[in-house]
């Protein structure tokens, strides 16, 4: 009784500043707010935040991209390739730390990197090329050791099995091994995209900011973003600006909520044959 009461205890602390944070932004930003904001450019103290939700879907879309695929192959290399050397010690060892202390870098840090070394070392600017890298190279960590840890928890049976009915390695990965693994690497690539969603410091130094939409060019072009908004407009001293900032962070929820919703559907339509659903 005492155990249960102590998980419920803990657990209201990590839903109770969720939903208080949820319904602080719902409160400011619903009784201003204006569907034109979804489709005009920012004026001055007003106007909308059509391209920072542009360029926010843009560089969530390039991080799921770049950091997705490096981050998940990276998983499967240490949790299914990785052979250990003779000594006993993975062979993988090096590249585990280097990911752990990757992980542990300041974001501000991260950017500050990329605006010396992308930004004006290869002279690209504020530009969507460098965010892309610099976020990539924030989350993939993250990535990577949630689709090791998905992968360790799939029954070393699955494999047996799949090695008794005659199947290539290659075969039994994608077709057994990582589909049964699907929650967890989803869950990996959701928390990613959360991240980069809602970063502000790696891009104010490598992003820019700027008030036209999104183009097609990845360097030399500034691109916008919702978290911006969210942290400049509520330091001004207007009330339409911190509007605008509200406007911003109820936007950036409601992506995140998208990103929930979109990844419970996936593990439903991948588990939905497995045995726990029986």
């Amino acid at each position: 009784m005492a155990f249960r009461t102590a998980s419920v205890v803990a657990l209201g602390f990590v839903v109770g500043p969720a939903l208080w944070l949820i319904v602080g932004v719902i409160a400011r930003a619903v009784p201003h707010w204006r569907w034109n904001v979804l489709t005009t450019v920012p004026l001055g103290n007003g106007g909308g935040l059509e391209n920072a939700l542009l360029g926010t879907l843009v560089i969530m879309a390039g991080v799921l991209v770049l950091a997705g695929t490096v981050g998940v192959l990276a998983g499967i290399h240490f949790a299914e390739l990785a052979r250990p050397k003779r000594n006993g010690r993975a062979g993988s060892s090096s590249l585990r730390v280097a990911s752990e202390v990757l992980s542990g870098f300041p974001s501000i840090v991260l950017g500050y990197v990329g605006y010396v070394a992308l930004c004006v070392g290869l002279h690209w600017g504020f530009s969507l090329l460098p965010a892309l890298l610099i976020l990539s190279l924030m989350v993939v960590p993250y990535i990577a050791k949630s689709t090791e840890s998905a992968l360790r928890q799939v029954p070393t049976s699955y494999r047996e099995g799949a090695d008794a009915l005659g199947m290539a390695t290659g075969y039994a990965l994608r077709k057994v091994v990582i589909r049964s693994a699907m929650p967890g690497i989803v869950t990996g690539v959701l928390i990613a995209l959360s991240i980069a969603g809602g970063e502000t410091a790696p891009l104010l130094y490598t992003a820019g900011i700027t008030n036209s939409l999104p183009s097609s060019a990845l360097v030399h072009q500034p691109i916008a973003y919702l978290t911006y908004y969210v942290w400049t407009d509520y330091n001004q001293p207007s009330a339409q600006a911190h509007n605008l900032s509200y406007d911003a962070a109820l936007i950036l929820i409601v992506l995140v909520l998208i990103l929930l919703v979109s990844a419970r559907v996936i593990v439903y339509r991948t588990q939905r044959h497995s045995e726990s659903r029986r």
